[in-house]
């Protein structure tokens, strides 16, 4: 989880380029997938709506086998499949959908411990619609893909992956 870049697989998130990319044990690119991250921007506070930044892991994976489209609420399926027409009925909603990968800071102070915590924030890696923009700034701190790229991401890692987030 604490390891150096170029030992172990790791996800890079960039805030600047709205892009996640799954990094080999080698330090080579083996996948980049377009992202959402905060419409308030990088931040580590509570309440602020904002991607946090630094060292994490993923603690959690939800949603294997679930059908692609699965509508997650307290990262359990309500047993809905996200349509439109559902979107229409509930528009308040901050949809989470097909997978999620929750993280958890790895640095105490910064996204780990009281009033900074990535995963007492609940900060994930989750599908959203597909009317939702990728590669611009528009979620609530979490890190929002297309669901065909976060079940391939899912697919492709295990629980205790390192995840850098920054800003470049």
């Amino acid at each position: 989880m604490n390891s150096p870049k170029g030992s172990f697989p790791h996800l890079h998130i960039s805030i600047a380029s709205q892009s996640l990319t799954l990094i080999g044990a080698g330090g080579e690119s083996l996948c980049q997938f377009p992202v959402s991250t905060a419409l308030n921007g990088p931040g580590e506070q509570n309440s602020s709506g904002c991607t946090p930044r630094g060292r994490h892991y993923v603690r959690a994976m939800v949603g294997g086998g679930q059908p692609q489209g699965t509508v997650f609420v307290g990262r359990r399926p309500t047993g809905e499949i996200y349509t439109p027409e559902l979107a229409a009925r509930y528009p308040e909603r901050d949809w989470i959908l097909s997978r999620i990968l929750w993280l958890c800071g790895c640095e105490s102070g910064i996204n780990r411990g009281p009033g900074v915590d990535s995963f007492r924030r609940f900060i994930y890696i989750h599908g959203t619609p597909d009317t939702e923009p990728m590669g611009k700034p528009r979620s609530h701190g979490c890190i929002r893909m297309r669901n065909t790229d976060v079940i391939r991401l899912f697919d492709l890692v295990s629980p205790g992956i390192a995840v850098t987030i920054e800003e470049s």
